[in-house]
């Protein structure tokens, strides 16, 4: 079992950037792929970014390549995602979720925070 909180949203101006974190409980944290989804008012949840448990190997989706950066701190229980350059179309509520390499699905979901860019 894996519970997520993320904090960092807020309201930012187009350009800007925010990071937001993900703190994880439990002891095997590293075991776990780590992913951000962002759902939009009336729009479907959809992948940002995700991370392998050492930290090696990373994936986004193509409209924040070059802008986003996921990345975690395996001794800290936590993975990030650094947001440059924002654009309005950023603006969602942000999760983070967790995976084991075996599993086909994200099992573990945080609450969300919301990230609000104004242009």
């Amino acid at each position: 079992q894996v519970q997520l909180v993320e904090s960092g949203g807020g309201l930012v101006q187009a350009g800007g950037s925010l990071r937001l974190s993900c703190a994880a409980s439990g002891r095997t944290f590293s075991s776990y792929v780590m992913g951000w989804f962002r759902q939009a008012p009336g729009k479907e949840r959809e992948f940002v970014a995700a991370i392998t448990g050492s930290g090696t190997s990373t994936r986004y989706v193509d409209s924040v390549k070059g802008r986003f950066t996921i990345s975690r701190d395996n001794a800290k229980n936590t993975v990030y995602l650094q947001m440059n350059s924002l654009k309005s179309e950023d603006t969602a509520v942000y999760y983070c979720a967790a995976r084991t390499s075996a599993d086909g699905e994200y099992r573990y979901w945080g609450q969300g925070t919301q990230v609000t860019v104004s242009s």
